[in-house]
């Protein structure tokens, strides 16, 4: 199991040398062919140690011997890992799959020629070796160093275009996401002075006083790094980024990492302080309802669903904050939620790729009729939509649940009072987003929507399989969550 693991780190880091030094048109099948082997080895590796938690040792640094009990470097695959594992992996394959039409000299909105094929992937494939190495660190310190690599990762590819808006955008995102790498060094730092270790469950061994500031710091890292309140700014600059990374950097990777930390986090002994739990909470709501309010002045398509994000983003976190309060059921919802949003927010941006690559524009004012010619496109945006607003029985709708079922445990005015503004936001979303769908898909054609047909098959197919998931991913990860806290 272990050789399997590390497999899962080796073979995108590999592929992405292949695809560098290849380039041109051998660049995206190395990319394919890497992405396909690394889903397929996650699928099976969940598989074979469902309902246990894999544990391994495969090195430590010289300068350390002594002064840690156990080896530094190695792999754990549990079942808060394992969600994230396939989240990352499932959606790494088909963000590659979908690249390798989308990324080509047909694409109206921005072309790209051979010579930058080799370069795209290099990087791409090291974003899915990153998150993989996120998803199966065993320790505070080798989550810290994929977590750097996956900042600088994203800062390269939002970036990629090269023109002065994308280099403003991606420098924003490494100062503002690094910002919280800080943080969570410096948490990491105490953690280890205080401890001697570098273990997750060591958070509980620590002082309370001194406990409070290590999950204060990490909770910064998370929100820098999720794009939450007060450093939600840089997502929506972000889609400066090629369309699929977009899916890619809001579905599976990057921002996920940030609430995956406070997800590993509280979980590790279950000894978050009740007042910071509190204000995780409190901020989790700020920000679902900040990023709403933001709805309503956009005319990017893309910049609407990354405020989206960065909702759904907050339901993770208020989740995260429930099982801090005592809910384990709202922790559970929220971890459902990392998977349910990422196959919903994959498939609603893939669309968004589909009509840029076709008719050149994001804009929604300009987009009108476009069912008539791509109606794959039109069917996947609206169940997208129908997915990530929770509306049964698609994916979100069961987090969702399961998130509300976890606040009315709570007890007292707490728990209505969370399932109130819960269900007002989804309902406000949800009228908001079917009348962008409308906009786009229904009513008379406009000029710029008059294409011929949905985008070629590797993108077609991308987005069957993305509405596929829509429906069938939380049959998958449901009992990976419920064995979460037992």
């Amino acid at each position: 199991m272990t050789a399997v693991l590390l497999l899962m780190v080796i073979v995108p880091a590999l592929g992405a040398v292949l695809a560098g030094v290849l380039g041109k048109r051998r660049a995206p099948v190395v990319a394919v062919a890497a992405a396909a082997v690394v889903a397929v080895l996650a699928v099976w590796s969940v598989a074979t140690s469902f309902g246990t938690s894999y544990r391994d040792a495969v090195g430590t640094l010289p300068w350390l011997t002594g002064a840690v009990d156990s080896p530094v470097f190695g792999v754990l695959l549990d079942p808060l890992g394992s969600v994230l594992l396939l989240v990352a992996t499932l959606i790494g394959f088909l963000t590659v799959l979908y690249s390798a039409a989308y990324m080509g000299e047909r694409n109206r909105d921005h072309a790209v020629v051979l010579s930058q094929q080799g370069p795209y992937y290099f990087r791409l494939l090291l974003f899915l070796a990153s998150m993989v190495g996120v998803a199966l660190a065993p320790n505070f310190l080798q989550l810290f160093l994929f977590w750097e690599l996956t900042t600088v990762c994203s800062w390269s590819l939002i970036a990629f275009y090269g023109n002065e808006k994308s280099l403003r955008a991606g420098f924003k995102a490494l100062l503002i996401t690094h910002i919280g790498g800080l943080f969570f060094l410096l948490a990491v730092l105490i953690l280890f002075v205080q401890t001697r270790s570098f273990a997750f469950g060591a958070l509980a061994q620590l002082p309370e006083s001194l406990r409070r500031w290590v999950f204060l710091f990490l909770m910064i890292a998370a929100w820098a790094k999720a794009a939450q309140v007060p450093f939600h700014t840089w997502l929506p600059d972000a889609m400066e980024a090629p369309t699929p990374i977009s899916a890619y950097l809001h579905a599976a990777a990057m921002v996920k990492a940030g609430v995956f930390l406070m997800a590993r986090a509280v979980s590790s002994g279950w000894a978050m302080p009740p007042g910071l739990g509190m204000l995780m909470g409190a901020m989790a709501l700020v920000t679902m309802f900040l990023a709403l309010s933001y709805y309503f002045v956009q005319d990017d398509l893309k910049r609407l669903l990354a405020y989206s994000t960065i909702a759904h983003l907050g339901y993770v976190l208020l989740g995260v904050a429930l099982g801090a309060l005592g809910s384990i059921t709202g922790f559970r919802g929220g971890v459902l939620h990392i998977a349910c949003h990422g196959f919903s927010k994959a498939t609603l941006f893939l669309c968004a790729g589909a009509i840029v690559y076709a008719t050149g524009t994001r804009s929604i004012s300009a987009l009108g009729g476009l069912a008539r010619s791509m109606p794959l496109t039109a069917v996947a945006f609206f169940v997208g939509l129908l997915a990530v607003t929770g509306v049964p029985p698609f994916a979100c709708f069961w987090s969702k649940f399961m998130l509300l079922e976890g606040a009315m445990k709570l007890g007292g005015i707490v728990g209505p009072v969370l399932v109130g503004l819960v269900l007002v936001e989804s309902l406000i979303s949800f009228g908001w987003m079917l009348r962008v769908g409308q906009k786009i898909f229904l009513g008379p054609v406009t000029p710029v929507a008059a294409v011929n047909s949905d985008p070629p098959w590797p993108m077609s197919v991308t987005l069957v399989a993305l509405m596929i998931g829509c429906l069938v991913i939380p049959a998958v990860a449901m009992p990976l969550v419920q064995l979460i806290g037992r």
